[in-house]
């Protein structure tokens, strides 16, 4: 077996949290919660001068009720959109700010390249290392057992392509979160929504392209009396809108819960640590390390789960706006 690859793929992980860790701000806390937590958070990636700045001016600032303006390593102006989005106050107009997210989201694109390199040649002609084998195994299974089945095999296999990158780009994103120093993009509701959204985009264009522009829209509302339209329209068209926010609702909360679990149980040994005599704390231990282990051993299957999900009801809604008889 090549260990090329398998090589690369470990130097891509460790090498973004790496820069995870170097280019975002370091804030000293006493509260250990306050600490723990704040790994929930997107933290912007910022200038590495900016980290000693920040702690020399941190005490000083938080007497005088003084805001240390920030320097961020990349930002975007974007004037165009609303303000909720702005992510740096401290300049005019709306500003994108770059995180540790984005650091997670590129690599997960990279290692769907570095994993799936040598697939297309052992699907041809069968020969290829374990690495191939495994994730030509994965694909497969996604096109028979999710893409096929929903879609049949004239419609499916045009959009595989699409629910192929869904499904791994997710759990990619999903398995990086549990890699120790690294973030989860997909607890991120920014994330899961611009996921939801390109399903939402395929729903309604597609649906188009294949029913035709009025016929998408007309087969929208079921057959039912006239007088019930004025009802139906509406609910129709929220029931649009309310299954890729399910999407999005779903994957975020569920990351995003498992994550605080692990991090609570990891704060009960600072609880015990504080409340307690150290006799305790070292007793305790090993019982509240276990379950925190324990529940990382689930949410690496929540991990697996949450990206089949995704992606099995991505297929379904877009084959109900394809075909809605159905």
């Amino acid at each position: 077996m090549s260990l090329l690859r398998p090589l690369l793929a470990v130097a891509l992980i460790v090498g973004t949290c790496f820069l995870s860790a170097h280019f975002t701000p370091h804030h000293p806390v006493d509260d250990p919660f306050i600490a723990l937590y704040s790994h929930l958070v997107p933290a912007p990636l910022v200038k590495p001068e900016a980290h000693e700045a920040s702690e020399a001016h941190g005490a000083e600032a938080a007497i005088e009720g003084e805001h240390a303006a920030p320097h961020y390593l990349f930002q975007v102006p974007a004037n165009w959109a609303p303000a909720v989005f702005d992510a740096n106050p401290d300049e005019a107009g709306t500003q994108f700010v770059f995180t540790n997210l984005q650091l997670f989201q590129l690599c997960a694109v990279l290692l769907i390249f570095v994993c799936f390199s040598g697939v297309p040649n052992h699907l041809r002609t069968g020969r290829g290392d374990y690495l191939s084998k495994l994730f030509a195994g994965f694909a497969l299974w996604v096109r028979d057992e999710m893409v096929y089945p929903t879609m049949g095999k004239a419609s499916g296999k045009k959009l595989l392509p699409y629910f192929l990158t869904l499904f791994f780009f997710i759990t990619f994103m999903n398995v990086l979160g549990l890699v120790p120093g690294a973030a989860t993009a997909t607890a991120s509701i920014f994330v899961t929504a611009g996921l939801a959204i390109t399903t939402l985009v395929m729903m309604v264009v597609g649906g188009m392209i294949v029913q035709g522009p009025v016929g998408f829209w007309k087969h929208l509302v079921p057959p039912v009396p006239l007088a019930l339209l004025p009802l139906m329209i509406p609910l129709e068209l929220l029931g649009l809108i309310v299954k890729p926010f399910a999407l999005t609702v779903r994957l975020f909360a569920n990351m995003t819960g498992g994550h605080m679990v692990v991090l609570s149980f990891m704060g009960l040994l600072f609880f015990m640590a504080h409340g307690t005599s150290a006799l305790a704390t070292y007793a305790t231990s090993p019982l509240i390390v276990g379950f925190a282990v324990f529940i990382m051993i689930i949410e690496s299957f929540v991990a697996l789960l949450q990206a089949y999900v995704f992606t099995m009801l991505s297929i379904m809604f877009i084959q109900a706006s394809f075909h809605p008889d159905h």
